[in-house]
């Protein structure tokens, strides 16, 4: 191809690493917190790791903001507007924005989400979990299922219209009416967006060294399939694999991950991808995981902890490891918009996936089929290099 002919969409995540406490089954860049967060410290950190990335995304319009963790809403308004302003300042940001803020209910103070709403955050990302306090506790969390109640009245009365849910399926001691329940709570509560995924032993948390017993696959499947009848009566479409949402409410943020779009990545272990539509180049590149060494090195100018090009005989299976989780799949044009690839080079692939009856074609799009979509694995190891 002859270079990339559209713009990519740029959206930004921001990282805040600290937690309350570390839960067994995560595997994110999370710390615990000390009596005292260094948010001066860290978001003076942030500011200087964005004023190295600019020369990469120069004059480029950010789409949406995500600022994850680790527990962000840990951290003060105060802290937070100072962000935003040094965000505001350094980039271009697409008049009606989308910025996400995640938050857990055992950190929820009315008066706090009200600021943060003033601020410009107008979406909130809730980790529920479940509902349940035999599940919570289970999974180490700090909040009970009251105070996740608690925190949807509070996201509504401080002015949040948009929030997501979070909650998992296929927890330790838990039966096919305890995950209908969490299903039916989460429903009672209006959120705009739910997020609903199977609990998963990933290497390197506790779960994963001492792994508590786990519902059967047979049990699992029950779940998400009376999951998705109960939302689907409840006004949610599933358009991802995880991703539920009312209409008009879809998440910005993450539809620019799966559709193969580029983000800058600040914060301790935050990762990014940029796009270089004049040399053709598409980098990863992340940054240094521990809080004090990422808050000394971007101080210093450069906090990255490593990079890597996305090579040209990667790129198909990169962007089909994100497409294909959408329920409505992709266009070729888009493919090829994001890839810099001719839709010849994945053409005999596509065949191949359609003989199987792995995907279906209409036209320029190209979607999972049923089948596929259980077996999402399967169908994007096709695309592997």
């Amino acid at each position: 191809m002859s270079g990339f002919a559209e713009p990519i969409p740029l959206s930004l995540y921001v990282h805040l690493p600290w937690c309350v406490r570390k839960c067994p089954y995560c595997d994110f860049n999370s710390h615990t917190a000390g009596e005292i967060l260094p948010e001066a410290e860290y978001v003076e950190a942030l500011i200087a790791d964005l004023e190295s990335e600019l020369p990469r995304v120069w004059g480029r319009r950010i789409e949406s903001v995500f600022i994850g963790g680790g527990t962000p809403s840990l951290f003060s308004a105060a802290a937070l507007e100072n962000l935003l302003d040094g965000l505001r300042a350094r980039l271009p940001l697409r008049p009606d924005i989308e910025i996400t803020l995640e938050a857990n209910p055992g950190t929820f103070e009315q008066a706090r989400f009200a600021d943060y709403r003033q601020l410009g955050i107008n979406r909130l990302s809730i980790g529920v979990q479940s509902f349940d306090d035999a599940a919570l506790r289970r999974l180490g969390r700090i909040h009970g299922g009251a105070e996740a109640l608690r925190a949807a009245d509070i996201a509504r009365a401080s002015g949040f219209e948009d929030f997501n849910l979070d909650l998992m399926f296929g927890l330790p001691g838990q039966d096919l009416a305890a995950a209908r329940h969490d299903i039916e709570t989460a429903l009672a509560l209006a959120p705009t967006h739910l997020s609903y995924y199977q609990l998963t032993l990933e290497p390197n948390t506790l779960f994963h060294h001492d792994p508590p017993t786990l519902p059967d696959e047979d049990l699992i499947a029950e779940m998400q399939a009376a999951a998705q009848t109960q939302l689907a009566e409840g006004g949610f479409a599933q358009y991802e694999v995880s991703a539920y949402a009312r209409a008009g409410r879809r998440c910005r943020h993450n539809l620019n991950y799966w559709t193969f779009g580029d983000y800058l990545g600040i914060g301790a272990g935050a990762h990014g991808k940029l796009t270089d539509p004049a040399s053709g180049a598409i980098n990863r590149r992340w940054k240094m995981r521990q809080p004090a060494q990422y808050m000394k090195t971007a101080r210093a100018g450069d906090a990255t902890g490593g990079s890597n090009e996305i090579t040209s005989t990667e790129r198909a299976f990169e962007f089909m490891l994100n497409a294909l989780r959408l329920r409505e799949g992709f266009d070729l044009s888009l493919f090829e918009a994001r890839t810099d690839l001719p839709r010849a080079h994945i053409e005999d692939t596509l065949n191949g996936a359609r003989q199987r009856k792995l995907i279906e074609r209409d036209g320029e799009r190209v979607r999972p089929s049923p089948l596929g979509w259980n077996f999402l694995n399967d169908l994007t190891a096709l695309f592997l290099p």
